[in-house]
């Protein structure tokens, strides 16, 4: 398994996240650098206003 971090966590980051958690994928998402808090950031993901709710995970991972 592959892992991937993600460097900003607009719109394409978002996306990127969303899709690998809708497919069964090799990459595993190991870091997400943002400036906004994690909180902030899987509401984000949760509440898109142009895609939807979404369907992967919705729980916020053990932080750092």
């Amino acid at each position: 398994m592959s892992k991937l971090g993600i460097n900003g966590f607009g719109r394409i980051g978002r996306l990127v996240l969303r899709r690998l958690l809708e497919v069964d994928s090799s990459l595993e998402v190991v870091a997400i650098n943002d400036l906004t808090s994690p909180k902030v950031l899987a509401y984000l993901l949760k509440h898109d206003s142009n895609y939807g709710p979404s369907r992967g995970a919705s729980t916020l991972p053990k932080m750092r």
